[in-house]
């Protein structure tokens, strides 16, 4: 039977196979391993880390790391109802404003095509800086302290539309939207009934990078909130990581306290929250995996 396939035209050979199923294991560990050190790495002790280095078989196993994080658990509770509501709700807008922005000036038969590419371009090469996004969030938008404070500055992202784009322009043949057109359908009736659900791979991957954008975001936080009931889970880790830094740099805290001092966690304090963090996003990435490369392959070619 392996014989008939490896002589079939388009068929493998045995050996080939092998090769093939060789290769995509090692990859497969290759990606596996890492993730599985850093889970490791996040419950072994300190002492053993500064001994042993990072190993995945340690000699003594620890739960300070998780403690430290965990000390206050309401805290972190209420950064990841703020990192999960901001990441679902950005995503759906971020999505549904790309498309938005994309869908038209992929139609050749728009009449503000080029000025708004043209616009689109210009935004992704140039931008106004810090300062001036900041002065108009705070004192035009006055949206400081607050959570469109966090969804705002991500909604948009132009290489992201042109991706969309390119999508549209090489997916949705225009004798489709030519006949619903005939048949009665409206501009908007044909981009909610028609290119939407025919577009759905490159929406599952713009909703994925938005996803992994929103949640991993920590800069727009320490811009604009003020509120610590506000803090997304990335901020308050940032600010945990922080804190545990200044302990350490603090030599005469250090000598008041050595024995605080020596069950510090460190490097397993850093582990511990790329575990916590990583979490939802390694939940959410199987969803969106079968449509992850055909939208981006498809949409990736310029054109």
């Amino acid at each position: 039977m392996a014989n008939d396939t490896g002589n079939r035209i388009g068929g493998i050979s045995a050996m080939s196979n092998l090769i093939l199923n060789t290769a995509f294991v090692i990859l497969s560990l290759l990606c596996f391993l890492p993730v599985l050190l850093v889970i490791i790495v996040s419950f072994t002790d300190g002492q053993s880390i500064l001994t042993q280095g990072y190993s995945f078989f340690p000699n003594k196993w620890s739960f300070i790391a998780y403690e430290s994080i965990f000390k206050d658990f309401q805290t972190i509770l209420s950064g990841y109802r703020v990192s999960l509501t901001i990441t679902i709700l950005g995503t759906a807008l971020s999505v549904l404003l790309m498309a938005l922005y994309a869908y038209p000036i992929s139609r050749a038969d728009y009449p503000f095509r080029n000025a708004f590419t043209f616009f689109l371009f210009f935004t992704m090469l140039f931008n106004g800086g810090m300062v001036s996004r900041y002065l108009i969030y705070t004192q035009v938008l006055d949206i400081k302290d607050s959570y469109m404070a966090l969804i705002l500055p991500m909604l948009i992202v132009p290489f992201n539309v042109i991706i969309m784009r390119t999508f549209f322009q090489t997916t949705i043949h225009p004798a489709v939207i030519e006949s619903a057109r005939i048949d009665g359908a409206g501009e908007l009736r044909i981009f909610l009934r028609i290119v939407l659900p025919l577009s759905l791979p490159v929406l599952a991957t713009m909703a994925l990078f938005s996803t992994i954008g929103y949640w991993n975001d920590w800069f727009n936080a320490l811009l604009y909130i003020s509120s610590e009931n506000k803090y997304p889970l990335q901020y308050l880790m940032m600010r945990v990581l922080n804190d545990v830094q200044y302990l350490r740099n603090n030599v005469e805290l250090a000598a008041q306290n050595p024995t605080m001092m020596k069950n510090l966690p460190n490097e397993s304090l850093q582990m511990a929250m790329a575990v916590i963090g990583m979490g939802p996003i390694l939940i959410a990435y199987p969803f969106f995996q079968k449509y992850f490369v055909k939208g981006l392959t498809v949409g990736a070619v310029k054109g």
